[in-house]
Order: structure tokens, then sequence, then C-alpha cells
């Protein structure tokens, strides 16, 4: 019991010590970001046109487990793929995209599961180039009006033409059944009438 309080017991206050100074390391580090959300917004949109190109081929070389993290952003996801992260930080902070270096730096120091905020500030701007180049890439081609309004008014006056036919039909069938019926009757009529008069002789 001696050997556990002396030796086990101050090991497990220092990691929880540690992890504690490093959660409010890192939550200081995500205040200071937040603070200049703004800017980087700002920057972004003047720098919008020039970095395009740039974040899409980054983006392209990226495994496809990091373009799901940057699309999605979903809580818990940057703990599994924290090296790819970094490494895609990195490779934005080179290109000097706007708090790309800031959020990297407190990626290195704390991890990205940490500073989940900052990354993913940076992921949703970086996602905004993904997804119009996803819609271009995905877009059919437009058909001109002019084309496609004929031919609506076509089959819908070929529909009427169809309707109108078989109207018609139904009206002669029924014509023809209505001429048909009395015409049994009428024989019966004159069959049974020769009969009447012989039974009275």
């Amino acid at each position: 019991m001696g050997h556990w309080k002396s030796t086990v017991v101050p090991k497990f206050k220092k990691l929880f010590e540690k992890n504690n100074v490093k959660k409010a390391a890192a939550a200081e580090a995500c205040k200071t970001f937040d603070e200049a959300k703004d800017d980087y917004s700002k920057e972004f949109e003047e720098k919008k046109a020039e970095l395009q190109a740039k974040v899409i081929e980054i983006y392209d070389a990226s495994t496809t487990q990091i373009k799901a993290v940057v699309k999605e952003r979903k809580d818990g996801a940057l703990k599994k793929v924290s090296a790819g992260v970094e490494k895609l930080l990195e490779e934005l902070s080179k290109i000097e995209f706007p708090g790309s270096k800031q959020a990297h730096e407190a990626c290195t120091k704390f991890g990205p599961a940490y500073v989940e905020g900052p990354v993913f500030f940076v992921f949703k701007k970086v996602s905004t180039f993904i997804l119009v180049e996803e819609t271009k890439e995905e877009a059919p081609p437009v058909a001109e009006p002019e084309t496609v309004a004929p031919v609506e008014e076509t089959s819908g006056k070929e529909k009427e033409v169809v309707v109108e036919e078989e109207k018609k039909e139904e009206v002669t069938v029924v014509v023809a059944e209505a001429e048909k019926a009395p015409e049994p009757a009428a024989a019966k009529a004159e069959e049974a009438a020769p009969t009447e008069p012989a039974k009275a002789c």
C-alpha cells in the first residue's frame, strides 16, 4: 500500500494535471483564434480568387478520410486522422490561407482534438471552394428552353387527340351495343306475334 501511495498515485496526479494544463492552454488558443475570426474571414474574402486553384489542388492531393472530415466536420472526427489534419493545415499555411497558420500551430502544440474550433473554421472556408467545384462537375448540361417547350406542346396535343379518339371509340361502342340490343327484342316480338293468333283460331 505504501508503494501505491508513494509511486503510482503521484504519477496519476501528474498525468491529470498535465492534461488539465494542456486543455486550459488549448482553450486559451481557441479563444484567441475566435477573437481573430472576423479578420480571417475578411482576408479570406479578399484572397478568394487567388486561393481557389491552390486550395483545390491541395484538397485533391488529400486522402479520402481527410476529404470527408473537411466536408462533414463531425465532432470527434479529428482524433482518427490527426496526422492528416496537421499535414493539410501545414499545406494551407504554405499558401497563406487565412487562419491556417494559427490553427496549424495550435494543432502541433495541443493536437487537433483539443482545437477543433479553429481547425473546423479553416475547413469550413476550404469546403466553400470544394462545394463550388463539385457542383460545376456534377451539373448536367442545361437544355435550351426553346427546344423543350414545343416538345411539351405537341405531346400535350397528342394526348388530347388520343383522349378524344378513345372517347369517340367508347361512344361508337355504346351506340353499337344500343342498336344491337333492340333487334333481339324485336325478333322475339315478331316470333311471339304469329303464335298468339294461331292459338286464338
